[in-house]
């Protein structure tokens, strides 16, 4: 690597120097100390920034899961009010969303809409792309900060902003966003309330966030890797994180033109998704037409499979660490893993319309994009393969990072093997929006994707404040989310497959035998009173999941001043962000570290302990001493 590399940026030296012991600089003047708004609000360090990320985005994922525990409420039980804040869901959302503290179909239709944007958009992918990719990949490459510190910090702002838009639209007259979180044209179109309008300028703040963080990543992990950090030299989560910048880059753009155009169809009056012969409401819409539903579709789910994977691939960078630190041997399969990574980067591009076959599409396209799912699923089996090896032979410390990091793999699994059927076009057809496409994806980023999130956090949680979450709790909080979560979507699939359509509002009651039979129809296929019967339990897992999560939130702000007081590195870990001090510095680095090894380094013979930092220096092997000959 090119030794000028030491030198940037001009403030980060190879040896300290230029500071005197009284905190003046070389010309005598003393460094004025950042207030509380440049401190925690506004400052561009990386550190701080994935701080905000991170708090922001747990926020709207708690926010997310009260909306669908609203949601279960509704369908389990259809036209009965909600215990305990159904009043106030009255008086907050007024008399036509909730009368008498019932969900009406339209705020349900919101909610859903709301819990799917908000779960993916503000509340994952910000927390395992931008949170955990802004604090930890500039320490784990040994670079003092982002490449771009303030374009950082409008990628939050551009974010916040976005949310806050999307929370605002709960309480405009009519209420939120009803079109589903795909938001297709026309229905987006011609709902006729200004929540939609919200969603879209929502959309387009957030896909600028994330675009801005993306540029961001791509040209820290080029520019800013330290000497001696080669690219097969890289923990394998700072790959993800390269290969997920990528994505965003590549597949946001297509889906924001695609926003700005929709808000011209709900503002300006144009028709860019609105066809000839629109009708709405038994009426021929007065629009010019000529647009194409089908185009949304494409632009959407261009960004919508790739989005899958900017879900999924944070995860297993973070399950990768953690399993390589608690079996303390290095990672099965390193070269396999980058390689996989890259296919899945590719592939992703190239299997979006798997999500269309219902819109026509003749059988040539549909073979080409059956295939492509097919090819993609082979680099994702390749890395719970080089995962699940990994642990054989290990000697496996069990901590609550690894708890998590060890349920990720069989939750994950599940998710996959599931959407196996998805892909194919003979079976997807009956599958298609039935709740088994709830449980194929949830089980994909609710135990997989938030699972390893949860790894990230108890992981990383001792480097950014000195002091380790509660085992005690965290084992409470693993062992109550990973019950439930099975229980709230194991019996999806059962339901998916009896035929039961997910967005109704009665959860399918007026499709049930039941209902049916006493209407004095004959009923052929109808829902079976045992299908429906599972609303109840599934309700409730949801409900004690909401709760499990309750010691999570107490563990995290109290370990903050209580939690058990660590070094700098209580995992004995390798890898570079544990070589800063705790919590790291301004500038992470006093002096630039130099890379002499690759990331898992774990259990080296002839090594002093069993870990073995990319940053310490080789030492040479004492020669062997002569042995004297004698000649006779």
């Amino acid at each position: 690597m090119d030794e000028r590399i030491e030198q940037f940026p001009p403030y980060r030296q190879t040896e300290a120097h230029g500071h005197d012991d009284h905190g003046h600089d070389d010309h005598g003047h003393a460094h004025p100390h950042p207030g509380f708004w440049s401190t925690y609000i506004f400052s561009p360090d990386h550190k701080v920034i994935g701080i905000q990320y991170g708090v922001t985005a747990l926020s709207f994922l708690f926010f997310g899961l009260m909306l669908m525990l609203l949601m279960r409420w509704q369908i389990a039980h259809p036209g009965h009010a909600v215990p305990l804040i159904g009043w106030f869901l009255e008086r907050m959302l007024g008399e036509t969303m909730a009368p008498g503290g019932v969900i009406s179909p339209d705020l349900y239709n919101a909610f859903g809409a709301m819990h799917g944007t908000i779960m993916v958009f503000l509340g994952i992918v910000p927390l395992a792309f931008a949170a955990f990719g802004n604090y930890v990949v500039p320490l784990m490459i040994g670079a003092p900060d982002m490449a771009f510190p303030r374009v950082n910090m409008a990628s939050y702002q551009a974010y916040f902003l976005g949310g806050l838009v999307m929370f605002i639209s709960f309480f405009i007259p009519g209420g939120a966003a009803q079109a589903g979180w795909t938001s297709y044209s026309p229905l987006a179109t011609s709902i006729p309330t200004h929540g939609q309008l919200f969603w879209i300028i929502g959309m387009i703040l957030l896909i600028t966030s994330s675009l801005l963080g993306a540029v961001n990543f791509i040209a820290t992990i080029i520019q800013l890797r330290a000497p001696g950090m080669t690219w097969m030299r890289m923990p394998w989560f700072v790959w993800t994180q390269f290969v997920t910048a990528f994505l965003l880059l590549l597949a946001f753009p297509p889906l924001e033109a695609a926003a700005v155009m929709q808000l011209m169809d709900n503002v300006a009056h144009t028709s860019f998704f609105l066809p000839t012969g629109l009708a709405v409401g038994g009426h021929l819409a007065n629009i010019s037409g000529g647009g194409s539903p089908l185009l949304w579709q494409h632009l959407f789910w261009f960004l919508g499979h790739p989005e899958v994977y900017v879900l999924i691939l944070p995860a297993m960078g973070i399950v990768c660490e953690i399993v390589a630190n608690n079996t303390r041997k290095p990672i099965w399969g390193y070269k396999s893993l980058v390689y996989a990574v890259l296919a899945i980067g590719f592939l992703s591009m190239i299997v979006w319309a798997h999500h269309m076959y219902m819109t026509g599409m003749g059988t040539v396209i549909s073979t080409f994009f059956q295939a492509t799912t097919m090819i993609i699923s082979i680099p994702s089996v390749i890395i719970l393969t080089c995962l699940f090896i990994s642990l054989w032979g290990g000697s496996i410390r069990i901590n609550t990072p690894m708890l998590f990091a060890l349920a990720f793999m069989p939750m994950f699994g599940i998710g996959g093997l599931t959407g196996l059927p998805l892909g194919f076009n003979v079976s997807d057809v009956h599958l298609h929006d039935t709740y088994y496409i709830i449980a194929h994806f949830h089980y994909v980023v609710a135990p997989g994707t938030i699972f390893g999130l949860f790894a990230g956090v108890y992981y990383w949680y001792p480097k950014m404040t000195g002091r380790k979450m509660s085992e005690f709790w965290g084992s409470v909080h693993f062992w109550c989310s990973l019950l439930f979560m099975n229980i709230v979507f194991m019996p999806m699939f059962a339901q998916g497959m009896a035929g039961m359509l997910r967005r109704m509002a009665d959860g399918g009651a007026n499709y049930s035998a039941e209902v049916n039979s006493r209407a004095g129809a004959d009923v052929i296929g109808g829902l079976s009173p045992f299908i429906m019967s599972l609303h109840t339990p599934i309700l409730w897992g949801a409900i004690c999941l909401g709760i499990a999560q309750i010691p999570f939130i107490i563990n995290f702000f109290w370990s903050i001043n209580h939690g058990e007081k660590v070094g700098d590195n209580p995992w004995q870990s390798t890898t570079l962000e544990w070589q800063t001090p705790t919590p790291p510095p301004h500038g992470n680095f006093s002096i630039t570290p130099r890379i002499y090894r690759g990331p898992y380094e774990y259990s080296v013979p002839g090594h002093s302990t069993d870990f073995t930092p990319q940053n310490e220096p080789d030492v040479a092997t004492p020669a062997a001493p002569k042995v004297p000959t004698h000649t006779h």
